[in-house]
């Protein structure tokens, strides 16, 4: 009884929290593409100047895979007007922070400041934007930085390269097929024009959002933003890739690794983000793998102990992306008869209904995430600038929501009979192989 009384405040909390919170904000285009998003907060004396720009590893070409993830380090690298390694000094000695991040559809730039030095925010942004060093120095400075980044998060980590291994096997028609770590042997294979060129067709204003949240004068920061930005040229419009349909047909596949213990991987294709179905999709994902709680985790780790660990993502991309399910054996286990035990439970997802309590701890834990996002202005500012970008509409920043929130326990059954097959699905065990240690 304690826990239904419990479940039930939480989700009246949420729910209430979640009507009460409306993110406010304005929005318009500078004359040479720059689209700009202003959210006005003066709860705390800190603004956050973020600019998205609407490239990621998806526009990279086979042979030149890693330049988006590289430019996000080497245009910290300095300008014109910015001496070299003096781009985050200027932020920290402001008493700020910065920092950014690459996806496969994107690259996000986010410097938090305390509201007196806005201005300072606009104008590195600004000579990120137009003024960038790319020059020799600075690209080998970053294919040094890059390189050991490779080593750290892929090369020396157990199973570090469960995720390219993946893509690789899951996308044979789209650019979707590397991580945006991308071929350290296409970045050396990469000549300083290569690099030049790269900037000056991504990095340009009509290929770029400058979202801004916080506490600022609205009529003073249009001045700012229009002096520092409103003369930067417009930039050639942009190809854009497009999806093809991937192959039907499961695709298994056996990788040798130093780890010891046997690894699980099932990938399924699912629908672009924003998509109809894609909302059934991730609340199915959710209530497969989020938490101890979860349907894997209680069946798999805790009932018949045959991993040691479950987990799963949502890949939500711009074109038709993946879910990605993994479990760790236990010692003993038989990878074959982990993939039977996790199939059996993707199986029940077809064939019945979710309960009620789990489709309401489902809403909240979706409604929870959700307002999660927007808690800090760096999060509000991103959320507005993702929003525009991949949709062209800003205000699901607010509503969003209601599209999960819509999502029936039939729908969610639908989507698994659709999505979860094994023509839609890519299988890989990972298993070890002693030889490897002695390399």
């Amino acid at each position: 009884m304690k826990k239904r009384i419990l479940l039930f405040l939480t989700a009246a909390f949420i729910g209430q929290w979640g009507m009460a919170q409306q993110i406010k904000f304005s929005e318009y285009n500078l004359k040479n593409g720059l689209h700009v998003i202003l959210h006005e907060d003066h709860s705390t004396p800190i603004v956050a100047v973020t600019v998205l720009y609407h490239v990621g590893s998806k526009n990279e070409q086979v042979g030149r895979t890693g330049m988006a993830h590289f430019f996000e380090h080497l245009l910290f690298e300095g300008s014109d007007n910015i001496g070299r390694g003096e781009y985050a000094k200027y932020v920290e000695n402001a008493g700020g922070g910065l920092n950014a991040n690459t996806s496969q559809d994107r690259t996000f730039y986010y410097d938090l400041l305390p509201s007196n030095q806005l201005e300072l925010g606009l104008w590195l942004e600004s000579e990120r934007m137009m003024h960038a060093k790319v020059e020799k120095d600075g690209i080998e400075t970053q294919r040094e930085v890059v390189k050991e980044e490779k080593r750290q998060r892929y090369d020396n980590q157990p199973y570090g390269n469960l995720f390219p291994e993946t893509l690789k096997r899951a996308y044979k028609n789209n650019t979707y097929a590397w991580a945006p770590i991308g071929s350290l042997d296409d970045l050396n294979a990469a000549k300083d024009q290569d690099f030049v060129d790269f900037y000056h067709t991504y990095y340009v204003p009509n290929n770029a959002v400058l979202s801004i949240a916080g506490d600022f004068n609205p009529e003073q920061i249009k001045k700012l933003i229009d002096s520092y930005f409103g003369e930067i040229p417009r930039g050639k419009d942009i190809a854009r890739p497009t999806f093809k349909e991937e192959p039907k047909g499961e695709v298994r596949d056996v990788i040798k690794v130093k780890d010891q213990l046997p690894l699980l991987v099932q990938a399924y294709r699912i629908p672009a983000q924003g998509t109809g179905e894609f909302y059934a999709v991730d609340m199915l994902n959710t209530l497969l793998s989020n938490g101890e709680s979860s349907r894997l985790n209680k069946s798999i780790v805790d009932e018949q102990e045959l991993a040691m660990y479950c987990g799963a993502f949502t890949f939500n991309l711009e074109d038709p992306g993946l879910t990605l399910a993994f479990a760790m054996a236990n010692m003993g286990v038989e990878t074959n008869n982990l993939e039977t035990a996790i199939n059996a439970e993707v199986d029940k997802l077809k064939t019945t209904p979710i309960t009620d309590g789990e489709y309401q701890k489902l809403r909240n834990q979706i409604e929870s995430d959700f307002i999660s996002r927007n808690s800090s202005m760096a999060g509000i500012a991103e959320s507005l600038a993702n929003y525009y970008t991949y949709y062209g509409e800003t205000n699901l920043i607010n509503t969003e929501i209601d599209r999960y929130m819509k999502v029936t326990k039939e729908d969610m059954m639908k989507a698994a009979q659709k999505y979860y097959t094994p023509e839609n699905r890519v299988t890989i065990y990972f298993e070890h192989d002693p030889s490897l240690l002695k390399q």
